[in-house]
């Protein structure tokens, strides 16, 4: 506990302080977190989705890599050439990631892939539920 020049404690910059330091941690060496959830179907919910997974990620002082919501901003998912280098695009992301964490209670077939290559890759994989809750 850092203490003032009374040598009281002094608990508001002592948190503060510890803040900063998480955030310098995280700025010098984040952990990179793959983030698997469903895309396709409804696509609006499920980027909606993504986008809290991804919030929840960075409360957590880690920095979210989320490539279905960001390839699709100029790949088409819908198109299957596309949509496959969209994939092979997000695996090579997956391979600079030190975990995958998959939320969700449905594994799409795109989720299914990552999954698979992170096993092959010995990356961490850690399940989540649509309330960010680990299971």
């Amino acid at each position: 506990m850092y203490r003032n020049n009374e040598y009281y404690p002094d608990p508001t910059f002592d948190e503060a302080y510890r803040n900063i330091c998480r955030r310098q941690r995280m700025l010098e060496n984040p952990d990179w977190i793959y983030i698997a959830s469903p895309y396709q179907g409804d696509v609006k919910q499920n980027t909606a989705n993504a986008k809290k997974y991804a919030a929840f990620v960075v409360r957590r002082s880690k920095l979210p890599i989320c490539p279905h919501i960001y390839f699709t901003r100029f790949l088409n998912d819908n198109n299957k050439n596309e949509r496959e280098i969209g994939m092979c695009l997000a695996l090579q992301m997956l391979k600079k990631c030190r975990e995958i964490w998959v939320f969700g209670e449905r594994i799409s077939s795109g989720m299914d892939r990552e999954i698979r290559y992170a096993r092959k890759w010995k990356k961490t994989i850690r399940y989540f539920n649509e309330n960010c809750e680990e299971e």
